[in-house]
């Protein structure tokens, strides 16, 4: 019996010490693996998908509008903002605005959020839309970039007429005017409404990923990067946010 009893409590101590054992290695391994994350997310642009209040990053958001202005007031009343509030550019890029329209960068207003139209769900409505901004408020552009979907577009508008075009959506949904020099010195691939839809060869995968990739780059030579604006800005400088009067 007393044998018996001393290997239980041998058993329950070697538990005991592998537990401890344990926890002190994750707790050892858990900063390390969190710092690889950073810097995968770093390399890869994971951060586009994170808010920035929650990794310090800038996020990039997957859609946006570029428009050439510094009035603010203007485009506020050319979308028709219903329930306008102040809010931050960090408030604004973390997407729980319906509409978020961003103060004056480099002559150039950001415009974000879920409500804007996007081809990959009604290319009509988005050519609509984008024609009466335009109208009203000169050069807009817009671009969207999905990188898990690999949807994509890049328009241009000025003064009602659709200078640039091209939408992608595991087909092409649009593709309208001739492709401008940064996009040629880019190398973005820009398919045919008769190139087959998904699933497609590799080559062709290849160069919808590419696009993906080069969308903000390309933003950048058109008007701007939301992502590559000085972050000491967005902590100071407000926007309004709002919601849609109507729907286009």
């Amino acid at each position: 019996m007393p044998v018996l009893l001393l290997l239980v409590l041998g058993f329950a101590l070697s538990c005991g010490i592998a537990i401890v054992v344990l926890l002190s290695r994750q707790a050892r391994v858990r900063p390390f693996q969190l710092q690889l994350f950073r810097q995968s997310a770093e390399a890869n642009d994971f951060t586009s998908f994170i808010p920035a209040h929650a990794t310090g990053f800038i996020s990039r958001p997957s859609s946006w509008l570029a428009i050439k202005s510094r009035n603010l007031k203007a485009v506020q009343s050319a979308l028709g903002l219903h329930n306008a509030k102040p809010c931050s550019w960090l408030e604004g890029l973390a997407g729980d605005e319906k509409l978020f329209i961003a103060p004056p960068v480099r002559g150039w207003i950001i415009v974000l959020g879920s409500g804007l139209p996007e081809p990959n769900h009604d290319v009509d409505a988005c050519f609509c839309f984008l024609l009466e901004m335009s109208r009203k408020l000169g050069r807009v552009q817009f671009f969207n970039a999905s990188r898990i979907l690999h949807h994509h577009a890049w328009i241009q508008a000025d003064h009602g007429r659709i200078l640039r075009a091209y939408a992608w959506a595991g087909r092409t949904l649009w593709n309208q005017g001739k492709p401008t020099l940064a996009e040629q010195e880019l190398r973005l691939k820009c398919f045919d409404y008769t190139d087959p839809a998904q699933p497609f060869p590799f080559s062709m995968q290849e160069s919808v990923t590419g696009n993906v990739e080069k969308v903000p780059l390309l933003a950048a030579r058109w008007s701007l990067d939301p992502a590559a604006i000085d972050e000491r800005f967005l902590e100071h400088e407000r926007g309004v946010a709002g919601e849609w009067s109507r729907r286009y």
